[in-house]
């Protein structure tokens, strides 16, 4: 790693335009809890690097602890360092625009408060989100009020994507993201530091709003609050559905979270679809070719922004070519017969990049991301036929400990390769001892210290609280997912409420059961009919009046009540009403405490 410590440019362009800081620094549910701690990460990242943190980790701590309301430009101000996103507010003719309203309410609420303070108690006139993720919609109750008709700015498709990652595989997700962004461990030396895209995620209430405005091609212009706005799509970057957009008439342009302050995912730890690293790079060029020469500063839904054009121009020729190396050296690879795991081991980058602070993987990582790639053209399988059928991971672990000896046998061999400083191997094995063995305490203290001597060392954020969440873990109970998806219920489309009841259908449970529903709704004029079949739930919008064991007539708002098992008063049904019960009875429901590290 080449990158220079003594360069303070980051710092400087961190603290840049400090106006004010919440005081205290944190941030508070109406019940007392704390959902975000500010203070806490600044406290945390005073001082010497210690031992126990990477030094080039600990640098982009310190730097993403920075908070408070800032100054863009003229007009544009940033809330920052109050989640893991920035909100930024721009100011028109007769309000404030909101960009991305963070992960909670609370936080946002927070933070525009903060804005008033300084700026004057202007009304928020219009929300825009730059993509489809819960850190860029989620706070949205907390800038304006559920039935606002102010417009609600998106990209096309959005909520499609925000339902299919937040509420279809929301559980899994959030579960896993307890793991990626660390917010059940401490704060601190010995815990998580953020998750190297910002501090960290808070625990507030989430909510969505549906989009009223949809951006739908390059070049769209829309003029807001008297503000003109030139839009760029970006889809399949770093979210299935963003977009990048240029103020002209403030030389300033917004890059979502295509080009933040550290090497992104393709593919998150917690979990998503696997992005494209080709046209990530192709859209980049893009906004550099359409904005670039005519922008005084860049900033994004992340970190800290970038002045000067021929400044910002470097940043973003240097974020394009990044993407371009990891995905185009890959596929140099991939044809010449290497895996993933293989290419990922060797994959030195080019000097000039890895000079740059903002291309290290404090975020993603070159490992995980070339395998992302790999996974993307040619999926999980490597070819290989003894690698087709693989035995799960218990059944593997057993195999492994009859192969080795015996349970303490491999317990020394473990021990034998973290002494050397294999942690790697030194936790694959550990692993495998504590999946045939859960109650070996020999194994389970092992793979505990090995995953966190691995965290220590990771320049990663993300990596490191994988492994310390893990470590904390082995021993101690799961933590269950702290942030909850059913807020944003209201914002669902009739198909994708049915659709997040028919993916906890117990498919062997059912298969035998048949029931048949028409369902009316007097609010949109829409008719479904859903049928149980074969362990399946489908539904689908209909114009038929075919016979039915139960035809419903209500409101959506009604259907979501239903389904929460308020009942069915006020709601007009014909046939046998136990046939919600009967298809309701089939579901799972979901295990947010699922184990990751023990079997």
């Amino acid at each position: 790693m080449s990158a220079d410590f003594a360069d303070r440019t980051d710092f400087d362009n961190a603290n840049r335009g400090l106006i004010a800081e919440l005081d205290p620094a944190r941030v508070e549910a109406s019940d007392g809890r704390v959902v975000y701690d500010a203070a806490g990460f600044a406290a945390a990242t005073t001082g010497d690097c210690p031992d126990t943190v990477n030094p080039s980790l600990w640098r982009q701590a310190q730097l993403t602890a920075i908070h408070g309301l800032f100054e863009v430009t003229d007009g544009i101000y940033q809330i920052r360092g109050y989640d893991l996103s920035n909100m930024t507010l721009v100011e028109g003719d007769t309000g404030v625009i909101v960009i991305d309203p963070l992960v909670s309410a609370e936080c946002a609420s927070a933070g525009l408060g903060l804005y008033r303070e300084h700026r004057g108690d202007r009304p928020v006139t219009a929300v825009i989100y730059t993509h489809s993720h819960i850190d860029h919609f989620g706070g949205v109750l907390g800038v304006v009020d559920a039935d606002t008709s102010v417009p609600i700015v998106a990209p096309e498709h959005f909520l499609e994507h925000a339902v299919s990652e937040n509420v279809y595989a929301g559980n899994a997700m959030l579960r896993r993201g307890m793991y990626h962004t660390g917010v059940v461990l401490p704060v601190g030396a010995t815990g998580t530091l953020g998750a190297g895209l910002g501090p960290s995620t808070s625990t507030g209430t989430v909510g969505l709003l549906a989009p009223t405005v949809d951006i739908t091609h390059t070049g769209q212009v829309e003029t807001i609050d008297g503000v003109r706005i030139v839009f760029q799509v970006t889809p399949g970057t770093e979210a299935p559905s963003e977009m990048n957009f240029f103020f002209p008439d403030r030389r300033a342009l917004c890059m979502a979270e295509n080009a933040t302050h550290n090497l992104h995912n393709l593919l998150t730890l917690r979990g998503a679809e696997v992005r494209d690293a080709r046209n990530w790079s192709r859209y980049l060029a893009e906004a550099v070719e359409m904005f670039g020469y005519d922008s005084d500063v860049a900033f994004a839904s992340h970190h800290w922004p970038t002045w000067g054009t021929e400044n910002l121009i470097g940043y973003l020729t240097q974020q394009r070519d990044l993407y371009a190396y990891l995905h185009d050296q890959t596929l140099r690879q991939m044809n010449r017969g290497f895996v993933g795991t293989e290419i990922a081991e060797d994959f030195p980058m080019p000097p000039a990049l890895d000079a740059a602070w903002h291309t290290h993987g404090y975020y993603g990582s070159v490992s995980h991301n070339v395998k992302a790639i790999y996974q993307r053209y040619l999926g999980w399988y490597d070819g290989n036929p003894a690698h087709l059928w693989q035995h799960p991971p218990e059944a593997t672990a057993a195999r492994y400990v009859r192969a080795i000896g015996g349970i303490d046998a491999v317990v020394a061999r473990a021990q034998e390769f973290a002494n050397e400083g294999d942690l790697r191997f030194a936790a694959e094995l550990s692993s495998h001892a504590v999946f045939a063995e859960p109650d070996h305490a020999g194994a389970k203290a092992l793979l505990a210290e090995t995953l966190t001597r691995l965290g220590y060392g990771s320049e990663c954020a993300t990596w490191r609280n994988n492994y310390l969440v893990g470590a904390s873990e082995v021993d101690g109970p799961p933590h269950p997912a702290e942030v909850s998806a059913a807020g944003m219920a209201t914002a669902l489309t009739i198909t994708q409420i049915f659709d997040s009841l028919a993916i906890r259908i117990d498919g062997p449970r059912a298969w035998d059961v048949t029931a048949s529903i028409r369902w009316h709704f007097t609010d949109s004029s829409e008719v479904y009919r859903m049928e149980l079949s074969n362990g399946v739930l489908v539904h689908y919008p209909t114009r038929r009046s075919d016979p039915a064991d139960l035809v419903v007539t209500l409101t959506k708002a009604q259907l979501l009540g239903l389904l929460a098992g308020v009942g069915t008063g006020g709601i007009d049904t014909d046939g046998d009403e136990s046939t919600i019960s009967r298809i309701v009875g089939l579901t799972d429901e979901p295990d947010n405490a699922f184990r990751i590290v023990l079997p």
